[in-house]
């Protein structure tokens, strides 16, 4: 019997696939559990409905993020931190404050999706990669300067 799978099924397959399973199989364990459904003509229709969705909605959120790359790239983060001798921050600038610093701009960009290797704890210019959407890197600068 073919069937479109709901959700993945660890041996099986996984969710939006179409195979073939043993009746008994799909009928005592796959429906009941709504792990399956029949692979009728108007079930996959619906499927191919969802992929185009779902691939139209994938390409306006690379668009956002190609977007939002381009308004980052040409920014330079201007933050003003307290500092001791020698140009080192007491405290550090991490991924949370730069965050908030871009919302003020206007620009949305979660904390989880800067990629720092440790938070920033020295004043002068630093690059900042921000992970937007897994095709879209974008890579701005942070400049660190000594509150008057």
């Amino acid at each position: 019997m073919k069937v479109i799978f709901t959700a993945d099924v660890p041996g099986q397959g996984k969710k939006g696939e179409v195979k073939t399973v043993a009746d008994g199989y799909a009928r005592n364990y796959l429906f009941p559990r709504r792990l399956a459904i029949p692979a009728t003509e108007e079930n996959l229709k619906r499927l191919e409905e969802a992929r185009a969705r779902e691939a139209e909605a994938e390409a306006r959120r690379k668009a956002e993020a190609e977007a939002l790359k381009a308004a980052l790239e040409r920014l330079t983060l201007r933050l003003p931190v307290k500092a001791g001798a020698g140009g080192k921050l007491f405290g550090a600038v991490t991924a949370e404050r730069i965050a908030e610093a871009l919302r003020a701009q206007g620009l949305s960009v979660d904390k989880r999706r800067l990629e720092m290797k440790e938070p920033l704890r020295t004043l002068g210019r630093h690059t900042v990669t921000a992970r937007l959407h897994p095709d879209v890197t974008a890579r701005f600068l942070v400049e660190l300067i000594e509150e008057a």
